[in-house]
């Protein structure tokens, strides 16, 4: 078996408060283990084979997105690509920034998601969007082979994401309402003001003049809240003003910085024209730069400013699992499994009682997946017992006829598939590994690869505004 290659083809479909972009890329897997060891299929290679043009995202109003439009535009790349959606097989459609708040953003996605074939997924949500723009960007690998501590920044129309990362490890992630079309100018005139600048600049109103000395102003406080995020200067009142979701943990001081997004293209090429985009962001790049370099950061430029979130959605989104899975009478793809994560060991048959009935309605039992650590070289006993464990536990599900997913991190998938099946005559198994996935994630899992031997998967999160908040 350790001659098992194969191909993916994977889309990377991004929204973003300012832009909107599709890549294609190619996913290469090869067996890394050897002649003699458990086979554990990995991505060895990701290329990107077509970029589309960088469309402003449609917009029917402040507040609702044009999905015919939208619609339109990936159908016309396709088209210039030359792929249909069948021809996917995995990637992501992912939705950004001030965009995941419009008031139709969920329906939008859930349209593109249709379009964009079976094996792709819808996602959003902060965490998820600082990963997947860092790696585009290639974060991680500056990190790794400048040997520091770096904390990446991907500064776009609408929020900034970061991600911590030390010698390519990933440490936290973290968010601010910080980015370049938060004011939006026309002719001269101020024609938007986001609620959150409203707030804290309560001068700057729709219709005043675009006097470059208020812009500035507003430029300076978010310039300060990224340094107070990055640990440049003590936190204050600027970063707590700004802070949408939460900012890195920085359990590692950074040594250096890099920057993605469209204002990153501001930071590195500075627009002689201030409002040459219709908005704060050539101010607020010069701004960012010039200020960062004050405070003695040691700045990088990664391999992707602008494309950052839409590569590392078509390229970085999906793992595998294939180093010791087991599936019987499951039909693939499984998509928007929400995950109940499994802390301890301890009263195991109850937790995952309690974690079924969070997302099934009285008298039915919906499928979910357990996520769970394992345990690196469990006895027969040990592997019986948390088999009748979960097996107890998820008995409203099974009795049903549905699948019993559970994903765990360590390489004991088969064989505790294989104790599942002897507990669950019958039953619908699937156990995945190498797989981390968080309590308030979903999971989608692809169709086998690479003659059975691995599964895509993704884990998403999905996180839209609504009138009582964040779900």
């Amino acid at each position: 078996m350790n001659d098992v290659k194969g191909e993916l083809l994977s889309v990377g479909i991004d929204l973003g408060t300012s832009t909107t972009q599709i890549i294609l890329s190619k996913l290469r897997l090869e067996n890394s283990a050897g002649a003699f060891a458990v086979p554990r299929v990995e991505i060895v290679d990701k290329e990107v084979v077509y970029r589309s043009p960088v469309y402003f995202t449609p917009l029917i109003s402040d507040t609702r997105l044009d999905g015919a439009k939208i619609r339109e535009i990936v159908e016309r790349e396709y088209e210039a690509a030359g792929v249909k959606p069948e021809m996917l097989q995995t990637g992501a459609v992912i939705i950004t920034g001030e965009t995941a708040r419009k008031e139709n953003a969920r329906e939008v996605l859930d349209a593109l998601a249709g379009l964009a074939g079976d094996f792709v997924v819808a996602t959003a949500g902060p965490d998820l969007e600082s990963v997947l723009a860092a790696r585009g960007a290639g974060a991680d690998k500056l990190s790794e082979q400048e040997r520091c501590c770096l904390l990446h920044y991907d500064i776009g129309g609408g929020t900034s994401n970061l991600a911590l990362f030390d010698r390519g490890k990933l440490l936290s992630t973290g968010c601010l309402d910080v980015g370049g079309r938060l004011v939006k100018v026309e002719n001269g005139v101020v024609a938007y003001v986001s609620e959150k600048v409203r707030q804290g600049f309560p001068e700057l109103t729709v219709g005043s003049p675009a006097a470059k000395e208020k812009l500035q102003d507003v430029a300076d406080a978010m310039a300060e809240a990224l340094l107070e995020a990055g640990g440049l200067k003590p936190p204050g009142r600027w970063l707590e003003h700004f802070i949408t979701h939460k900012t890195a943990e920085l359990t590692v001081k950074p040594a250096c910085f890099s920057f993605s997004g469209g204002v990153a293209d501001c930071i590195w090429s500075p627009r002689s024209d201030d409002f040459a985009y219709g908005d704060m962001g050539p101010i607020l790049g010069k701004t960012i730069r010039r200020r960062f370099e004050e405070e003695g950061a040691r700045l990088l430029q990664g391999g992707e400013t602008i494309r950052a979130t839409v590569v590392g959605a078509g390229s970085h989104a999906t793992e595998l699992s294939g180093s010791t899975i087991f599936y019987q009478g499951v039909s693939f793809p499984l998509k928007n499994l929400p995950v109940v994560r499994l802390d301890s060991m301890d009263g195991l048959s109850d937790a995952i009682a309690r974690g079924l009935a969070l997302f099934s309605e009285e008298g039915s039992a919906d499928p979910v997946c357990f996520s769970l650590r394992g345990k690196e070289n469990p006895s027969y006993e040990e592997l019986c017992a948390l088999a009748g464990e979960i097996a107890a536990g998820a008995k409203p599900l099974t009795d049903r006829g549905e699948a019993l997913v559970v994903a765990v991190e360590t390489d004991m998938a088969k064989a505790l598939g294989q104790r599942l099946a002897a507990e669950i005559p019958g039953g619908k198994i699937l156990c995945v590994d190498a797989i981390h996935a968080a309590q308030g994630s979903y999971m989608d899992v692809m169709a086998p690869a690479c003659r059975g031997t691995v599964l895509p998967v993704v884990i998403k999160t999905l996180a839209f505004e609504t009138k009582e908040g964040v779900r």
